[in-house]
């Protein structure tokens, strides 16, 4: 039987998911540990953007705290951090670099970097502008958390220093999305954030496939798109989308679309938050490509890859039957692989391990220094 550990998050945010995909990531892990019994806690930086779009103040699964400056943090907090069992600070964290310094100096157990943008952190890293984790940190985190796995983990762990970087995916839970039988608004819509490298593919893969296809019905929701952006009469625009609407959203479409930012194309191995929430909803997916997409679901049969306008327009075509076939199979395999509550087991798992370690080294530590050929060397 596991012990109950108390796990307190430093976080971008789990009270709004304006903009971000943090906020859905935290509040689907965090109510799965506490499901098996843990204590949460988590942090989170009170800035304008996320309190005036904040979703909730509170929940009942963890405790959320709120702080205004890293002086309120350390002054209020140090206690918190000092007597927790897991302390996980995570990407983009205002001020994240200082954060980290400061609970690796306080923290007495495991502390652990959560990782949930790895391919762009590494290549800030590169250019020296990553703002949130600096090199001389990844040797002093016990663990580092990655939305990437595959060849990703081995660079940060030979390169990098990190003594133990491991994939923890991000996941879906189920509770909140799942197929419901709804009209359908969209032929093929699209749920993120404005990023100019993702521009592009969004241009090919989905305007120009409505320009060329006026009877076909598209959407985008997503806030930062640039008011010069040329949107066909046939596309229709929501600029936020309440984490609360994504079900309804994915239930209104036949298909949805995917994109990937080019960090993480070149990186591979790093499924979007958008493809399990889709996927559990039974919407099949057009996606991109990128290495390790096989790993997630089989191209074919779950997910269904696309390069151009022209395959984008051939899978809009498909028969209804094989259409809900794709996206039944790949809730299927969601539903077993890719839940909220198979990475809260993960993170259990690697954190236990994690203080087992670090109990055995305290116990040859304190063993050595009580020896008494120890003594005469």
């Amino acid at each position: 039987m596991y012990p109950r550990l108390n796990f307190v998050f430093l976080g971008l945010s789990i009270t709004s998911s304006w903009g971000n995909g943090h906020a859905t990531t935290y509040r689907g892990l965090l109510k799965e540990l506490s499901r098996r019994g843990h204590s949460v806690t988590f942090l989170e930086r009170d800035v304008p953007w996320y309190a005036e779009n904040r979703e909730f103040d509170h929940v009942s699964y963890c405790r959320i705290l709120l702080y205004s400056s890293l002086e309120e943090l350390k002054d209020t907090y140090a206690g918190l951090i000092r007597s927790a069992d897991v302390v996980i600070v995570g990407s983009y964290v205002p001020e994240g670099i200082a954060v980290g310094r400061w609970v690796l100096s306080v923290a007495r157990n495991c502390c652990a970097f959560y990782d949930i943008d790895t391919p762009v952190t590494l290549a800030n890293l590169r250019t020296g502008k990553c703002e949130y984790i600096s090199r001389n940190l990844y040797p002093k985190y016990h663990l580092y958390l990655s939305f990437t796995g595959g060849p990703t983990l081995r660079y940060i762990e030979q390169r990098l220093g990190s003594p133990r970087a491991l994939e923890l995916y991000c996941s879906v839970d189920p509770s909140l999305y799942y197929p419901e039988k709804t009209a359908k608004k969209w032929d093929l819509a699209y749920l993120g954030t404005y990023a100019p490298d993702r521009q592009p593919a969004l241009q090919n893969l989905m305007l120009d496939v409505a320009k060329s296809h006026p009877s076909y019905r598209f959407a985008v929701a997503g806030p930062q798109y640039p008011e010069y952006i040329a949107w066909p009469e046939n596309v229709q625009r929501c600029n936020h989308l309440p984490a609360k609407e994504h079900r309804s959203f994915y239930n209104s479409q036949r298909f949805t679309l995917n994109l990937t930012r080019q960090d993480m194309i070149r990186a591979g191995y790093s499924p979007s938050v958008r493809l399990f929430e889709a996927a559990a909803c039974g919407t099949p997916i057009l996606t991109d490509i990128w290495p390790g997409l096989e790993t997630t679901f089989t191209p074919g049969r779950e997910i269904l890859p696309v390069r151009n306008a022209a395959d984008v327009t051939s899978y809009l075509q498909m028969s209804e039957d094989d259409r809900v076939e794709i996206g039944e199979r790949a809730r299927k395999r969601t539903l077993h692989f890719h839940t909220a509550a198979v990475r809260a087991e993960q993170l259990e798992t690697y954190v236990l391990a994690s203080l087992d370690s670090m109990a055995c080294s305290k116990r040859q530590g304190t063993a050595l220094k009580a020896s008494p050929t120890a003594a005469l060397l």
